[in-house]
């Protein structure tokens, strides 16, 4: 059917009602605490669609579709490891920072090891969420890339030359968004979205058994023949490097999925500065149990979207269906064969879900950056008002910062020829970082011995460590093959090194007199 001007305009329009929706539902801001916090009076269940809607709006669309494509449903393992990391998280971590009436995630780290570690932490959080929201921001491209490419419009500026107009766009709208809003309009815009955009991915998938030209017995036939419907791998026939280094090995991905959940849902500003926004324990507790249950489902849901499309484009590759890459195909998909109007109202949702997203990282790295750094450092007292103008430049600042990182992204996605697909990309980065964060995180619940000095040499050698055993990092520089590890691991080997490393420093510097 194609993408037509009524199609363009719709998108144009909804994004219009949407951000003038999120300015409205945010009220006045007078405080950073109404800014970042919503003034901790959200209710639970807008928190837990915020939660789902942040962590995996874009690049669910986009790429576990993809995934499934490419590959099977083996990647739903990881999802339950998430539940059982959330419900640790939840009645662990969270009375902590509840009770505690924290502000970040770090300040907890300040209470325990100084104000050194808390810079550490919250400088750590910050570079993770450059790389890691680079790649989302990249991703949220992929449909409006695919529109001007197949519509003509700039066509002479090549893929690259699109997908950067593209970010340049949705970057542009969203700090407009950002500055303007605060948490509230970011919560309460994650509620509509979501629901908008699992509506049209729902539709989507009835249009696509519609247009199948064999029963769907069939298609379930041709899909169970070529493994497609694959859920577990326990690894039993793989050597032991081989294990360590698949991610999708049931034990990796239920112990590493739990662990990245730990951290990722403890440790990480962005998605713990929702949770404290309720100002009540058994509130967040229910938002966060809850999210792991329903983002597993949303997995589900995309990831069969892809094993349909599989049957749909006949398991063709990316290039034969004219495509740069595979995590472009339901975003094809959308544009060729959605209703007039239905597939703009789609990738508009899809679009304002994914620019939320990438609001409320602003939202979080202005509210870190402001909190843990800016403010300690700058020594002074800050009145309400100018403490908001801050944070509000530094949301700026980041803002030019993300849109630099997706360039950067989007230039090796395009350029190699092996290319992993986006979602498992920005997973990867994440739980890279997230290994030093849980274990000093868990060093601080724990271990009461340990000081700052042994936390601080626990936390960059477990940093460093991680680098010897990504491949393609350090490598080279190892005799042999070296140890490579799958990413689902990454949190959980970066934490026990940095809590060993960290109990070892104690040991010594007690034994040798040096504390």
């Amino acid at each position: 059917m194609g993408f037509t001007l009524i199609d363009g305009l719709v998108i144009v329009l909804y994004l219009i009602v949407v951000a003038v929706f999120g300015i409205w539902s945010a009220g006045t801001q007078k405080t950073t605490t109404d800014y970042f916090l919503g003034g901790r009076e959200m209710p639970w269940w807008a928190i837990l669609f915020s939660v789902v809607a942040t962590e995996t709006s874009t690049l669910t669309f986009i790429s576990i579709p993809a995934v499934a494509y490419g590959g099977n449903l083996m990647f739903l393992q990881l999802t339950f490891g998430y539940i059982i990391g959330r419900i640790i998280v939840a009645f662990w971590l969270l009375p902590g920072y509840v009770h505690g009436e924290l502000t970040t995630a770090y300040q907890y780290l300040e209470k325990r090891f100084g104000s050194g570690m808390r810079k550490a932490a919250s400088s750590t959080f910050i570079i993770t969420r450059l790389l890691a929201d680079g790649v989302r921001l990249f991703a949220t491209a992929i449909p409006l890339a695919i529109i001007f490419r197949f519509a003509g419009a700039f066509s002479d500026w090549g893929d690259m030359g699109i997908y950067l107009l593209a970010i340049s766009v949705i970057a542009a709208i969203t700090l407009i968004y950002t500055f303007l809003g605060g948490i509230k309009a970011v919560i309460w815009m994650d509620v509509v979205q979501m629901v908008i955009y699992i509506g049209g991915a729902l539709f989507a998938l009835a249009l696509l058994f519609g247009k199948l030209t064999i029963p769907v017995s069939e298609a379930f036939a041709v899909l169970s023949e070529a493994g497609k419907f694959q859920m577990f791998n326990f690894g039993f026939d793989l050597s032991w490097s081989e294990f360590l280094a698949d991610p999708y090995v049931f034990w990796i991905a239920i112990i590493g999925g739990a662990i990245f959940s730990i951290a990722s849902h403890g440790t990480d500003q962005l998605i713990v500065q929702r949770l404290l926004a309720t100002g009540s324990l058994k509130s967040s507790q229910k938002a966060l149990v809850w999210s792991g249950i329903v983002a597993s489902l949303q997995f589900g849901l995309f990831l069969f979207i892809g094993l349909i499309l599989f049957v749909f484009y006949g398991g063709q590759s990316a290039a034969d269906i004219g495509l740069s890459t595979t995590d472009e195909v339901f975003a094809r998909f959308i544009v060729d064969h959605m209703p007039v109007g239905v597939a703009g109202l789609i990738v508009a949702s899809l679009f304002a879900a994914a620019m939320s997203s990438l609001s409320s990282s602003l939202n979080a790295l202005a509210s870190s950056t402001t909190y843990d750094i800016i403010k300690p450092l700058s020594g002074s007292t800050w009145d309400d008002a100018r403490e908001l103008w801050v944070s509000r430049m530094v949301t700026i600042f980041w803002g030019v910062v993300l849109t630099g990182s997706a360039f950067l992204f989007t230039w090796l996605q395009l350029s190699g020829d092996d290319r992993p697909a986006i979602v498992e990309l920005g997973l990867g980065i994440a739980s890279y970082t997230y290994g030093g964060l849980l274990g000093i995180f868990v060093l601080g619940k724990i271990f009461p011995k340990p000081d700052k000095t042994d936390a601080m040499i626990g936390f960059f050698t477990g940093l460093i460590s991680l680098l010897f055993m990504v491949e393609g990092a350090l490598q080279q520089f190892l005799p042999g093959d070296g140890l490579t590890i799958a990413w689902p691991l990454y949190t959980a080997v970066g934490g026990i090194i940095v809590v060993t490393v960290a109990n070892l420093s104690y040991f010594l510097r007690s034994k040798f007199g040096n504390s």
